[in-house]
């Protein structure tokens, strides 16, 4: 969960602090210029995967994620001592995407060990419902890092926050880190792996024989286009780009959707657990491609009552692009008297009584919970999927390069491709094809392909 908070913060403060590590003048510009940073964390955790998916299956699952904790603490700790633009100038976007890559190698290596220790402590039988506590975590760090950016900004004036109040949350983490590293030193080794490790049993080129060998690699490409995939842009529909949605496209006031999209998360949440527990009776797949299917068939329809529950009058974006960089601005437009003209600002944030007592955010709440119902399907039950689809000896590895594929390319692009897509046609929807095509992809490739893992014995392999 720390891991999550840490690397989530930087996407949930994007609005906010966007501005201060570009060139002044253009917000929307400034805006895309930092999804794209926070895009680059994504697309750099498979190679953290690869790195200490190797590390893990060598040395253990414990001391991998050990090292991935402090590089991401430290990380996100720096990002709130580092200065602005207009104090260091070019240097400031610069090492905020230093700092980014990583955030983004130190999470490719601790998904992977955390879903593998989990599941190679608990019984055969009940390995979705365990591991499904591992899937709580990602939205849990997201939630964490809402609460967190809502308690401080409640604690001071929003000139204050926008000053340096936005560094709060990056440096709390030095203080979530010391907590996890204090409990992660006093956990002892995977059994399995301490088993296969004591019989020499574990694999001398992890890497090679995950990649190279027709039948593990062909486990790999399956778990990504029939699982992952499809999983990634799912989780990152229902709930990173729901924010920034209603933050820069309905231009819901962003104090507003932050308690809008941290409530449907809250109340989501006990889903993941449900669903792990189901995936166990059921089976993994089943669950998964009915998540995927439901999502596509449904974001249009959920965007659209959207816009008109939130009663925001936008229409269309207008785009410009930047002579000097290529880049494209965005400008959400109403019509009025029969011109377009720049959109306000709706559901204007008093205090979070007023806006729990307002019938609107309740249907904006329903709307995106929605949409975590579809993102607790297809997540609660992959961790034990992906454990069960590989050795034990290669498991580390094999698993976290399509998990990471699929959430950090596939699903961490979302936002900035939902918005560029919206940027370039000017349609306020347009950036939903992008994740009903994805997950209409892995429901046919998972459906046809994907093999059932429930009744996979683990530990029968090391006995």
């Amino acid at each position: 969960m720390i891991e999550w908070y840490d690397f989530y913060i930087f996407g949930s403060l994007a609005v906010t602090i966007s501005p201060l590590f570009y060139p002044e003048g253009n917000d929307t510009l400034a805006l895309i210029a930092y999804l794209s940073t926070f895009a680059v964390g994504f697309v750099v955790r498979p190679f953290g995967a690869l790195f200490f998916g190797r590390i893990g299956d060598l040395v253990g699952r414990k001391y991998a994620f050990l090292v991935t904790l402090l590089i991401m603490g430290g990380a996100t700790a720096a990002i709130g001592f580092l200065p602005t633009y207009a104090t260091i100038g070019i240097v400031a976007p610069i090492i905020l995407l230093l700092i980014r890559i990583l955030q983004g190698l130190a999470l490719g290596g601790e998904y992977g060990g955390a879903a593998v220790y989990v599941a190679e402590h608990v019984p055969d039988e009940k390995r979705g419902f365990y591991t499904s506590f591992i899937q709580i975590t990602a939205t849990l760090g997201l939630f964490l890092s809402l609460m967190v950016i809502l308690f401080v900004q409640n604690a001071m004036s929003r000139e204050a926050f926008n000053a340096w109040g936005w560094r709060v949350p990056f440096i709390i983490s030095i203080f979530l880190v010391g907590v996890s590293l204090y409990i992660r030193i006093r956990m002892k080794e995977s059994p399995i792996f301490q088993q296969i490790k004591t019989t020499g049993m574990t694999s001398a080129q992890p890497l090679k024989e995950a990649f190279t060998h027709w039948v593990n690699l062909k486990r790999v490409l399956i778990s990504l286009f029939g699982a992952t995939a499809g999983q990634g842009v799912v989780w990152y529909t229902g709930q990173f780009y729901a924010l920034f949605y209603l933050q820069t496209i309905l231009k819901v006031n962003s104090r507003s959707a932050n308690y809008i999209v941290a409530i449907a998360l809250l109340l989501g949440m006990p889903l993941f657990v449900f669903f792990g527990a189901l995936s166990d009776r059921f089976g993994r797949k089943r669950i998964m491609m009915a998540g995927c299917l439901l999502a596509a068939v449904s974001y249009f329809p959920i965007y659209q009552a959207m816009q008109r529950v939130a009663g925001s009058e936008v229409v269309t974006a207008s785009s410009q692009r930047n002579k000097t960089t290529g880049a494209i601005s965005l400008t959400p437009q109403t019509l009025v008297n029969g011109e377009l003209q720049p959109a306000k600002e709706v559901l204007p944030y008093t205090s979070f009584n007023t806006l729990v007592s307002d019938p609107i955010a309740w249907k904006l709440i329903l709307l995106i919970f929605i949409q975590v119902v579809f993102v607790t399907m297809v997540y609660g039950p992959i961790a034990a999927y992906l454990v069960e689809a590989f050795p034990a000896k290669i498991r580390y590895t094999a698993l976290s390069l399509p998990y990471h594929i699929g959430n950090g390319v596939f699903g961490g692009l979302l936002p900035l491709i939902g918005l560029w897509v919206i940027a370039q046609t000017g349609n306020i929807y347009a950036g939903l094809y992008y994740p009903i095509i994805i997950a209409s992809l892995t429901f046919v490739v998972g459906s046809l392909l994907l093999q059932e893992t429930k009744h996979t014995l683990i530990w029968d392999e090391v006995k």
